[in-house]
């Protein structure tokens, strides 16, 4: 594919603002559209191509807009309609498109839709999964059983019993029951509302879930005993999907021939066999798909909340065989940081001696892999983990619901509260930090999350004229999208991966070698012998993240180097 071929966002760069989170323009505490709308220079300045919106639909908020209860209407507490109108113009004159996120593997149980489905007599009984429950040969007189064993991600069942006694299923909270896709109406009513959003100007969907769209028929029990099945596995591969997905691009893409949308699906427990069919382009279903295999590897047997230390070794494993996998078909997304991950320099860097290092040694490595980079609010100013301590600090469901259940069993509460506070979602939805004045710039009110004491030092108004701050360095690693041809069309080749602080890989076309190297730790660190490392004292040197740029010799602790052999 040439480059006059190439989609926009091959060479794109996507920032991810959570609008509860990024700037409050009417002083309640919570961000809002017309504060985003404010602070849209700053995007620009950084370059990015396009903004993902997190929900800003009506809403109860049980999963902070996840769960949505009018498609086509904006929370009072974000805006109105027209703010978003004027947003959408205001990015559009200055060359950035918008992203909307899109949540159709469930809605809220408030949604007109699941309110009318709680009739059995009314036709949109069927938009949902309503079933009847299984006798509980262990309880009284018409007791019954959820009709099967499947879990919620947010722990428990997947079923929730209604007042009728009949059961509806809901893969997060009980408050977001999960819509049947496999209803005609239910299709066309979502494929409707897409139309009506891209109408507006809309440039594309992020999906969230969107491979638990397809349910297996007859929904049997999962493996895994009477009680407790997990059904990610037989969800996630079910071929419906890509029937669902194909008819979508018919349905709502192909309706518009002179627009290049994006289209990003969050799919969990994906394999890269399966984003390959998802993403090749002759298949014509999704551009790209969020994966969190990376995002999992520090992860203990129990979880997100059982968090190990980082084997490196696994980190660039991950990556490397996503980039392989789909270097001849489909198109990889790059991301460490969204809202619902912890911050990555928190995590796998030093927030202490080299903070600045460590956040853009993160940076420099993931944009120079083959994908479409993403980078999440406050990343670009090396935004750092808030020191949570009590759980009434936490406004997060799953971190409430984990506490619960951990307590239950018995777990002492300092426990969970300290492996919650190295990796709850709250992490990412602090307050993005503006300046060094009170609440960091983002509100004249009290923020809904509390605002991190380093926002005194650590903010944009510090950063913005420091040509070695780590906005610059973003800067000017997004640039180097648009300029260098590697970084969009060349091979991926992973060095030395038993090292254990060495991340070092090869992008190479028919014209370039591009060497990246970085040292992931507190060391200076020599640099292997080798073929792939010949010529590099005589390299160019694209970009370092030291201010003197990267002289030849050992690399310092946390640095980045990419360089042209």
């Amino acid at each position: 594919m040439s480059s006059a071929d190439e989609p926009w966002w091959r060479r794109a760069v996507v920032y991810q603002v959570y609008p509860r989170s990024f700037a409050d323009s009417d002083g309640d505490g919570i961000g809002d559209i017309p504060g985003i709308t404010s602070r849209l220079d700053h995007l620009a300045a950084l370059g990015v191509d396009a903004v993902w919106l997190s929900p800003v639909y009506v809403s109860p908020h049980v999963d902070n807009g996840y769960d949505i209860a009018d498609y086509q209407a904006i929370d009072p507490v974000f805006g109105t309609l027209e703010d978003l109108d004027a947003l959408i113009a205001a990015m559009h004159e200055r060359g950035m498109r918008l992203v909307m996120d899109l949540v159709v593997n469930h809605t809220s149980d408030e949604h007109p839709w699941f309110v009318a489905s709680r009739d059995p007599a009314n036709p949109k009984r069927s938009w949902y999964f309503w079933r009847p429950g299984r006798p509980d040969p262990d309880g009284g007189p018409g007791a019954t059983l959820p009709p099967n064993n499947w879990s919620s991600v947010f722990l428990g069942s997947a079923w929730e019993q209604d007042a009728g006694g009949s059961y509806y299923l809901h893969s997060f909270a009980a408050k977001q029951p999960d819509l049947n896709w496999g209803e005609p109406a239910v299709r066309e009513a979502i494929y409707s509302m897409m139309r009506w959003w891209l109408d507006r100007g809309v440039d594309g969907f992020r999906m969230d879930v969107i491979n638990l769209i397809s349910k297996p028929e007859g929904l049997p029990d999962a493996p895994g005993g009477p009680t407790a099945g997990n059904q990610l596995e037989m969800v996630v591969g079910d071929p419906g999907l890509h029937t669902y997905l194909a008819e979508m691009r018919r349905e709502v893409f192909d309706r518009y021939p002179d627009r290049t949308f994006l289209t990003v699906g969050e799919m969990l427990a994906v394999t890269p066999e399966q984003a390959v069919l998802v993403t090749d382009p002759e298949r014509r279903e999704l551009d790209m798909v969020f994966q969190f295999e990376h995002v999992d590897v520090d992860h203990g047997q129990l979880g997100k909340y059982d968090p190990q230390p980082l084997d490196l070794r696994d980190l660039k494993a991950s990556l490397a065989r996503w980039q392989v996998a789909l270097a001849e078909r489909g198109w990889n997304s790059l991301y460490f940081n969204n809202h619902d991950q912890p911050r990555a320099i928190s995590r796998w860097g030093d927030t202490s001696q080299y903070w600045r290092e460590s956040a853009t040694l993160l940076a420099g490595v993931l944009h120079m892999h083959r994908g479409t980079p993403f980078v999440y609010q406050g990343e670009e100013i090396g935004m750092t983990n808030y020191p949570f301590a009590r759980i009434e600090e936490y406004r997060d469901i799953e971190a409430a619901r984990a506490y619960e259940v951990a307590t239950a069993l018995g777990l002492p509460s300092e426990l969970i509260l300290g492996t919650m506070a190295k990796m709850s979602r709250d992490n990412a939805r602090t307050p993005m930090q503006w300046d060094g004045e009170a609440h960091a710039g983002f509100t004249t009110g009290q923020p809904w999350l509390p605002v991190h004491l380093n926002h005194l030092w650590l903010n944009v108004a510090d950063q913005v004229e420091d040509a070695d701050s780590v906005l610059s360095f973003y800067k000017r690693l997004i640039a180097l999208r648009k300029s260098e041809d590697v970084l969009t069309t060349g091979t991926f080749t992973l060095l030395e991966p038993d090292h254990k602080q060495l991340w070092a890989f090869l992008r190479a076309d028919e014209r370039d070698r591009l060497l990246v190297l970085a040292n992931f730790s507190d060391d200076e660190l020599g640099i292997p012998d080798g073929d792939a490392f010949t010529g590099l004292d005589g390299g160019r040197l694209l970009l370092g993240n030291y201010p003197d740029g990267g002289a030849p010799g050992p690399l310092r602790p946390w640095e980045f180097r990419a360089v042209y052999l």
